[in-house]
């Protein structure tokens, strides 16, 4: 969660919101990004799926039974079915997203039974600090 904490620091430095995210295969690092939506002009270039992408280019596969997820915040729903469609192993997540998370907020996409795979789901990872990041980076820009 370290990695996925500076990805989302380099997103703040960028403009983005800070979201990092990284994808980790037998212990190594398999691809490490933050968001990218406004650098990309693309709704889609969450730290989520830039990882997901980037790992199965690397690999040559569409998914990632043996992969873990570790993101600064819980996943969207765009990202939780993302998640699913590669079939990552684990999920571990920073801050919860009372408004726009998907896993334990929201549509808890991964419960519902048209979801094809859920990941081992674990929440609060480095919560504090992700908050933080948030937290500082929306008041910015209220100030």
């Amino acid at each position: 969660m370290t990695e996925a904490l500076r990805q989302a620091e380099l997103a703040a430095a960028r403009g983005e919101v800070p979201v990092g995210a990284v994808l980790v295969q037998n212990g190594a690092i398999l691809a490490a990004d933050g968001n990218r939506t406004l650098e990309l002009n693309d709704p889609t270039a969450h730290a989520e799926i830039q990882v997901i992408r980037a790992a199965c280019a690397k690999l040559g596969t569409q998914r990632l039974p043996e992969c873990d997820l570790y993101v600064t915040l819980e996943p969207c729903p765009m990202c939780a079915g993302a998640i699913s469609f590669a079939r990552i192993r684990r999920l571990y997540f920073g801050a919860s997203d009372e408004k726009g998370g998907a896993v334990e907020h929201g549509t808890r996409f991964f419960c519902q039974p048209t979801c094809h795979h859920a990941p081992e789901v674990y929440s609060g990872i480095s919560e504090r600090p992700a908050a933080q990041l948030l937290k500082e980076f929306f008041q910015e820009r209220r100030d």
